[in-house]
């Protein structure tokens, strides 16, 4: 007898709830291997186990008659995935992963491609990032090549003391401060086979290194920037063997004829700059992730409604403990046309707790329905 195609993921985030939900759409059986069982995926998700990447044996479990397996994070030891790889299709494979996984490998990668990016170093100690300042000026951007995200692992250094603790686990990256006029997302997916479909390029806005507010598609950049940076993207996945979804991010220099886009970081996932793709696209980054791992036939990458732009603005903590009771408040804000999407965390501040979405022909609009939504759920005078 036939059973459904089974997915093996890594992680139990809200990435891989949202993978969960366009699963029980197809019919796929999604079997996650999580930090905690009453955490972000594992509320919602019946095939899981709790357990680290690091635990061979739960990883042995997790892909015993698995289709594919495939990831929510890049937090995955070589070791893991070159057991994996001996018993089930690893999608994105570690050759590919690797250039998400470390920061100076890719840089490194990149380079010989071609590929655009901030001036950069590999820096082994105090001295030699001092040197690179000299020429650079200062201050620069500092980061570990490995483990950051969402701002961690990253310094703006004014001198070496300002990474002084850092020293001593290897080399780090040290780049240049790029005076960018605005960031954008190229969001993409590609099979094994090699069939590629990418989304509308997308502005976002960071704020303290978190993804907080994204536009899709980009807005004050030019029509040919935006082509420039899809046309990247897509060349970055061919070359580098990516399968499922991939988002470069990227800033954006320059002004007029002379504005152009610099790779800042890779991720090989579906990522917070795509998530405006479920309430905005024909397919979602998260179906089409399954889509591009299972070496599917990927989905239109459309636009729902032609003409519009889909605003995600990212819940980042909340006064209350519970924000879902703040949805009466948060529909109110929005419109009839905002869409939540809460990840069942427990708060803290600054977290990543939800987004809310918004699509209208015209994007100030939008963002202006979508933040008042986040602001009801965040409830900064709550006292529940």
């Amino acid at each position: 007898m036939l059973t459904p195609p089974t997915v093996a993921v890594i992680g139990g985030g809200q990435l891989a709830r949202m993978m969960q939900e366009s699963a029980i759409a197809l019919g796929i059986n999604l079997r996650a291997l999580v930090e905690a069982e009453n955490g972000s995926t594992g509320q919602v998700t019946v095939d899981k186990a709790a357990g680290i990447p690091a635990d061979l044996d739960a990883v042995s479990a997790l892909i015993d008659g698995a289709d594919v397996l495939t990831f929510e994070h890049e937090h995955i030891p070589a070791q893991t995935m070159e057991e994996a790889g001996r018993v089930v299709s690893v999608q994105p494979p570690a050759s590919a992963l690797l250039y998400a996984q470390d920061k100076l490998e890719m840089r490194a990668r990149l380079s010989e491609m071609g590929i655009p990016c901030p001036a950069w170093a590999r820096v082994a100690d105090a001295a030699e990032l001092e040197r690179f300042g000299a020429v650079i000026g200062w201050p620069l951007i500092v980061k570990t090549p490995r483990g950051g995200y969402d701002g961690h692992g990253v310094a703006v250094a004014h001198s070496p003391a300002d990474v002084e603790s850092w020293w001593g686990s290897g080399p780090l990256l040290a780049e240049a401060m790029v005076p960018f006029t605005g960031e954008v997302a190229a969001l993409l997916a590609r099979t094994p086979s090699g069939e590629i479909a990418s989304w509308p390029v997308a502005s976002t806005v960071q704020v303290g290194g978190v993804c907080a507010e994204v536009t899709a598609p980009a807005v004050g950049i030019r029509p040919e920037t935006a082509a420039e940076a899809r046309r990247i993207g897509e060349r970055i996945a061919a070359e580098l063997g990516v399968t499922g979804v991939l988002a470069v991010e990227m800033f954006v220099v320059g002004e007029g004829t002379d504005e152009r886009v610099l790779v800042n970081e890779l991720a090989m996932r579906p990522h917070n700059t795509g998530h405006w793709t479920i309430d905005g696209a024909v397919t979602s980054q998260f179906e089409q992730h399954l889509r591009a791992v299972l070496d599917l036939p990927l989905g239109s990458t459309d636009l729902k409604a032609p003409g519009s732009y889909s605003v995600m603005v990212n819940l980042l903590g909340s006064a209350y403990s519970q924000p879902a009771r703040a949805l009466a408040d948060a529909f109110a804000a929005g419109g009839p046309g905002a869409k939540v999407h809460l990840y069942g965390k427990d708060v803290r501040p600054g977290r990543k707790l939800g987004h809310v979405t918004v699509v209208d022909k015209d994007p100030g609009l939008a963002l202006t329905r979508a933040r008042a939504a986040v602001d009801a759920l965040k409830g900064s005078s709550a006292t529940d």
